[in-house]
Parts: C-alpha cells; sequence; structure tokens
C-alpha cells in the first residue's frame, strides 16, 4: 500500500527555512517520488502573510501552527542575534514534539550507530559519525562534520563548515559560528556562542561569546 506525503510546514521565512523547502525537494528528488509535499510558512511578521515565496505561501503567526491538523513542522529559525530564544519562539506553535519532523539532505552521512531527535534539520554534506547524540529542534548547515561520542543539546545551531572533533558535549540554545572548531573532550555550556572561525580549546561556561583562535572570552550572551 502506497503512503501518501507528509503535508509540511516551515516555522519562519529566513534563509535557512528556505533552505529547509530546497532540502525538502532534494529528498523528494532522491526518492523519485513525493515524499514531502509544503503546505506553507509560519511567520509572526504579519507583513509577510498571505504573500509567497517560491510559491509556497506565508500561512500566518507561529501561534496558529495548532490549527493544521494533519501537517508536520520543521523550524529554520536559528541567528547568531536569536539563537538563545529559539526555545521560545518554537514554544510559541504550542505543539507537541511528536508532530515535528526532522529533515535530512541526502547527501548528508548520518552514523547508524547515532541518535537524532525530533525537529532537526541536517543539511548538504553534513557528516555525523559514530555515537552522536543530537537532541532536539537541531540546526546543522553544510559541509559540518560532528564526530563520535559527541552531544548536541536541544536547540543549537551549528553553522557550516564547523568541526567538532569527538566527545564534545554541546549544551541546550547554543550557537557555533561558521568554520569553528572544537577539540575533543571539550563541554560548552548552555546558550554559547561560539565566534566565526573561533578555535575551542578549553571548556566554554554558559551564557558566554568565545572568539579567536585560541577561542577566549569576548562578553555573556544576552540571555533574560
Amino acid at each position: 500500500m502506497s503512503m501518501l506525503p507528509k503535508e509540511i510546514i516551515i516555522l519562519g521565512t529566513n534563509g535557512n527555512c528556505i533552505d529547509v523547502l530546497d532540502t525538502i525537494c532534494d529528498i523528494n528528488d532522491s526518492f523519485g517520488k513525493t515524499v514531502y509535499t509544503c503546505k506553507g510558512f509560519l511567520d509572526d511578521d504579519e507583513n509577510k502573510w498571505g504573500t509567497a515565496l517560491h510559491s509556497v505561501k506565508v500561512l500566518g503567526p507561529l501561534n496558529s501552527a495548532p490549527t493544521y491538523h494533519d501537517c508536520f513542522f520543521v523550524n529554520g529559525i536559528g541567528s547568531p542575534t536569536n539563537f538563545w530564544r529559539k526555545q521560545e519562539i518554537i514554544g510559541k506553535t504550542r505543539l507537541p514534539i511528536e508532530r515535528f519532523e526532522t529533515i535530512i539532505h541526502p547527501t548528508a552521512s548520518v552514523s547508524r550507530l547515532s541518535k537524532i531527535g525530533r525537529g532537526v534539520v541536517i543539511f548538504q554534506h553534513v557528516t555525523i559519525t559514530s555515537n552522536v547524540r543530537i537532541g532536539d529542534h537541531v540546526i546543522v548547515l553544510p559541509n559540518t562534520v560532528i564526530s563520535h561520542d559527541d552531544v548536541i543539546g536541544d536547540y543549537t545551531c551549528i553553522a557550516g563548515g564547523v568541526c567538532i572533533s569527538g566527545g564534545v558535549e554541546i549544551g541546550s540554545s547554543c550557537y557555533l559560528g561558521t568554520n569553528a572548531s572544537v577539540i575533543a573532550n571539550i563541554k560548552i555550556g548552555d546558550h554559547g556562542l561560539i565566534g566565526m572561525g573561533a578555535v575551542v580549546v578549553r571548556d566554554v561556561s554558559e551564557n558566554v561569546v568565545v572568539v579567536g583562535n585560541p577561542a577566549r572570552v569576548l562578553r555573556r550572551t544576552v540571555v533574560p
């Protein structure tokens, strides 16, 4: 018996959200059939409601999510300016975790020995090796490597080209900037922001921004 395609609604309308739409299309192409259809976007910017992005309609605000009973959801929101609010933003949907779909680009390599949470998005050419644990609502941008035994907390965003060595523990609601590197067995606390190109060689406490090579504390993150 053939299965009907899953209807997906994407949270947000920024660049990552368009990349999620593109990834859904690539998944369909890789299977040679329609696995997903995109019903639309949700965004709190009322100026976007009723408009369309790449022929896909912006349906309304995030808190309208429960009215779409037969749809699954995926989040594309997450940047250095709002990463610490990601849990709050997704919470506006009032949806249980079971309503969120995990989207993995067909070019990504994910070990069968790793565990990936719900609502996760993994983009092109990401490599995730053995015994990795990735929490819920994590975004991993293209060309990132996550090595054996790493733990990535819920709501964390990992930008493109990041290299995380083995045995690293990253807390919830963190952001790792483009081309950052983390050596083995490091711990990064909740709400940590790792700057673009930073090389992390020692543990990072929660609620701080680190930059440079070797990474040093620049300031505290803005967390209410």
